[in-house]
């Protein structure tokens, strides 16, 4: 993802800013995922595994990003609370 997209993207709901996620935090995420334990805000069930995502600098929301483009829909975020293998923050 270019840099300066990167630095201008935030939570459209909270304003904190964003960072890719790790591979770590991504594996966990689709680990998540495959056992049909991940919701968006909005309540719907995430079905496809996630190539790529953005997470807040505070944890909190992830927001994917499909064909290169971030999905920052307030109803299509994943809240972590409900991913009880995430990774610690670093």
């Amino acid at each position: 993802m270019d840099k300066r997209l990167l630095d201008i993207l935030c939570c459209p709901v909270s304003k904190t800013p964003v960072r890719p996620l790790s591979k770590h935090e991504l594996d966990a995420l689709n680990g998540a995922v495959a056992a049909s334990m991940v919701n968006t805000v909005a309540g719907a069930p995430v079905r496809e595994k996630i190539a790529e995502a953005l997470i807040t600098t505070d944890r909190k929301v992830i927001y994917r990003i499909e064909d290169g483009i971030p999905v920052m829909l307030p109803e299509e975020g994943i809240g972590t609370t409900q991913l009880t293998d995430f990774p610690a923050a670093a």
